[in-house]
């Protein structure tokens, strides 16, 4: 294994990141909106719940 220096190491970092995208990330973000989205949904429409 051959030495990087710091510099280069995070160049080559930054490069990979950029051609990997941000599909893990934009993965994350809407999984979390769905979740918010039905938790908002239950919250809001329990209090339309008629005990008759």
């Amino acid at each position: 294994m051959e030495h990087i220096p710091t510099a280069e190491w995070l160049t080559q970092a930054a490069s990979a990141a950029e051609r990997q995208g941000s599909g893990s990330l934009l993965r994350v973000v809407l999984v979390v909106m769905v979740v918010g989205c039905v938790l908002t949904a239950w919250f809001l429409l329990r209090g339309y719940k008629r005990d008759d």
